[in-house]
């Protein structure tokens, strides 16, 4: 008889995952050890810098970083967070910035440079819109989750007590990626019609956005070659068991009726195109093949 393996894990509760956690979809050769991770990002620090799980949620770019830096984990395809990002740039609404060129010497807050959607955003500024992320200051509120990963000169830290929304409000911040909490009456995309301009930029690029993947300790891949195939198998049947939308949902008039697709080549572009934006923006030292970072 097989012996069950047992995975200390950790993933936030999409639709599509809650067969698993629930138990209504399972596997006699693995058990799920779950810790809940209220703010799923934090489980992305411990996984990089104390290895706490088996098997956890991660953002794309805080895997390549990870590969960077040598950490011993291997990314599954298994995306379980995505979506377009045109509409995450946003400024005040009475502000002067009236598309992506004024952006130029201005002033925008990220939670991290190393954040998933920022990198996005920034790729986009770049090929789309000839904006340069070194043409910009940006002000973030933490540090990459690989530790030993230095931010460029031109990303300023907030001090304590700061707030990057208080800060957008008050002006001393043009723009922002992403910030939570955002009254969204109060501010306005820089990127006009940005769902139009995500539709456009994906049947130019065939690239859908891919930001939170699983990954697994690389010892448990080398012991248990099975393992991937088994969790892609467990993950796309909790997919087809899920009682409800994903928030991907939205996006289903861009993409298609599959908007969580699973799997690497269904992946790839989106994958690849993250991975060269990194490597342009110096998070990482080359745009990675994809057999260099999955198992």
């Amino acid at each position: 008889m097989t012996e069950t393996l047992t995975l200390h894990t950790a993933f936030a509760n999409y639709p599509h995952v809650m067969a698993l956690k629930d138990g209504s979809v399972s596997s006699p050769r693995i058990r799920f050890d779950f810790e809940d991770v209220p703010v799923i990002t934090r489980a992305f620090r411990r996984m990089v810098r104390t290895l706490d799980f088996d098997l956890c949620e991660i953002a794309l770019t805080t895997l390549a970083q990870a590969h960077a830096f040598d950490k011993p984990i291997k990314a599954l395809p298994i995306v379980v967070m995505r979506g377009f990002h045109h509409a995450a740039l946003v400024c005040p609404v009475g502000s002067s910035i009236q598309g992506p060129a004024d952006l130029r010497g201005k002033r925008i807050g990220v939670r991290a440079w190393s954040q998933t959607t920022g990198i996005w955003v920034r790729g986009i500024l770049l090929d789309e819109y000839g904006v340069d992320h070194r043409d910009i200051t940006w002000v973030t509120a933490e540090d990459a989750h690989v530790a030993e990963y230095v931010d460029p000169p031109n990303v300023v830290r907030i001090a304590a007590g700061q707030d990057l929304k208080a800060m957008l409000e008050a002006g001393e911040i043009d723009a922002g990626i992403a910030i939570a909490g955002i009254d969204p009456a109060s501010v306005r995309p820089v990127i006009v019609d940005p769902m139009k301009a995500a539709a456009a930029w994906f049947a130019k690029t065939g690239a859908y956005p891919v930001n939170h993947l699983l990954c697994l300790k690389t010892a448990l891949v080398e012991a248990n070659p099975w393992l991937p195939e088994e969790l892609l198998r467990l993950f796309t049947a909790a997919k087809s068991a899920s009682g409800g939308p994903s928030a991907e949902a939205r996006f289903a008039g861009i993409v298609g009726a599959e908007v969580l697709p699973y799997g690497l080549e269904a992946n790839r572009i989106g994958i690849e195109l993250c991975l060269r934006y990194a490597a342009e923006q110096g998070l990482i030292p080359a745009a990675y093949g994809v057999g260099e970072i999955f198992a």
